[in-house]
């Protein structure tokens, strides 16, 4: 789940999952216990998009699709695939680290390690309230941000079990590290939270606009923050220089109904990309906010965004009605389309290999 599923979609999603209920009434639910692996694991390449797909809350039906852009085929479900069994309740997002996928199951309270290669289980880090993004600080040490636990999980990488939590009041979301400093970003605050992760504290908290929600490093180091807003608040743009914690640029949304979120950045680091009822893109050298929208959302329902850092093509999928498997969309770095593709139900956030 996500900022705007929360906030401008309420009603959709609960006619779609009505629907999903009666439809599913009669289903027999699986069991979370890991069973065996699979003997013939599909193994992915070099070459791979991993796309998140939420799934229906509380249906236990999230999952993983691997897509492969050099022969232009999916899999929906990767980890069931390679595992016999579901992944769980809302796949969240995933981290790729020293040749493993942490898949943050943001309802199943857990997040998963699997070999990245085969996507075959190694590990179950349980605990958490409701998680969302997972960042790994060192090789023995990560970050976990949650919705409704006013910390952040600290996990012990040798032996992925929660071992301390760091104070942080409110929906805690994407962060990033840079200069030896983590910035978090928070939904419900109008502040971005800096930690210092030798001393696992926070160190500051630098003032910008409400629901903060993604973070992206720019060529020149800098940070770049997206707030989403909401009904009393407009959102905004900022650029923030992660030596001082100021503030080096920021750009204030019209109003606000506009919601940005999904910030995203290209291969040179240059070019910012976003989803607010299309996707819009601009220049880190911009002055102002573009007035028009790069890829129009035209009888779509465009959710989650993700560019191609070897190609920049970029990928946008669309959760339709949040009921049946969402499709993604693939297009050239000059908006133009290549390819469509099915994937698994609610397809959010992308990873590229």
């Amino acid at each position: 789940m996500n900022p705007k599923f929360y906030n401008t979609n309420k009603s959709k999603i609960i006619i779609g999952i009505s629907i999903f209920l009666i439809a599913q009434i009669f289903s027999s639910c699986k069991s979370d216990k890991p069973d065996e692996k699979a003997e013939n694991p599909i193994v992915t390449t070099s070459r791979s998009v991993y796309i998140c797909n939420e799934g229906n809350f509380q249906f236990g039906n999230a999952s993983v699709s691997y897509y492969n852009p050099t022969q232009n085929q999916c899999t929906e479900d990767l980890y069931k695939a390679n595992n016999n069994r579901s992944l769980g309740d809302v796949c969240q997002s995933m981290c790729i680290y020293n040749g493993k996928a942490y898949i943050v199951v943001n309802n199943s309270h857990k997040i998963e390690v699997v070999n990245l290669t085969t996507f075959q289980w190694i590990a179950t880090i349980n605990g958490f309230n409701s998680p969302r993004y997972f960042l790994p600080i060192n090789n023995s040490k990560a970050y976990v941000t949650d919705i409704y636990d006013n910390r952040i999980a600290i996990i012990d990488l040798n032996t992925n079990i929660i071992s301390n939590y760091i104070s942080c009041i409110g929906w805690t979301e994407e962060l990033k590290m840079i200069m030896g400093k983590v910035f978090v970003t928070n939904q419900s605050s109008d502040k971005l939270f800096v930690i210092n992760p030798l001393n696992d504290q926070i160190s500051d908290s630098i003032p910008i606009s409400f629901g903060g929600n993604s973070v992206v490093e720019d060529k020149h180091g800098n940070l770049w923050v997206l707030c989403g807003g909401n009904s009393n608040a407009t959102g905004g743009l900022y650029q923030i220089d992660p030596i001082t914690n100021g503030i080096e640029k920021s750009f204030h949304f019209a109003s606000s109904a506009i919601n940005p979120w999904r910030l995203k950045i290209n291969s040179t680091n240059d070019t910012l990309y976003w989803i607010n009822n299309g996707v819009y893109r601009m220049s880190i050298e911009d002055i102002s906010l573009p007035t028009n929208s790069f890829i129009a959302q035209t009888g779509v329902n465009y959710y989650g965004l993700g560019i191609d850092p070897e190609t920049n093509e970029i990928y946008v999928s669309d959760a339709i009605d949040y009921v049946q498997k969402g499709v993604v969309y693939r297009y050239k770095s000059n908006g133009t389309l290549l390819t469509t593709f099915r994937a698994g139900i609610i397809p959010g956030e992308f990873y590229f290999r």
